[in-house]
């Protein structure tokens, strides 16, 4: 990957990211607050859950 691609891939992440604040704010808030209550361990799951989802679209790409 070049520095270019690297650009677009954040760029479309921000794009990504700001969808749902953007279209439905209290949702967002709400889901927000959830998140704060939720215990070190199972953010953790959830990190490492999308990651490894990350991982298996990009292979399907290669």
């Amino acid at each position: 990957m070049t520095g270019v691609d690297w650009l677009a891939a954040f760029g479309l992440l921000l794009v990504i990211e700001g969808i749902l604040p953007l279209a439905a704010p209290a949702a967002w808030r709400e889901a927000f607050r959830h998140v704060l209550e939720l215990r070190d361990g199972q953010l953790r799951f959830i990190g490492a859950t999308s990651m490894l989802g990350g991982l298996f679209v990009l292979m399907m790409l290669k």
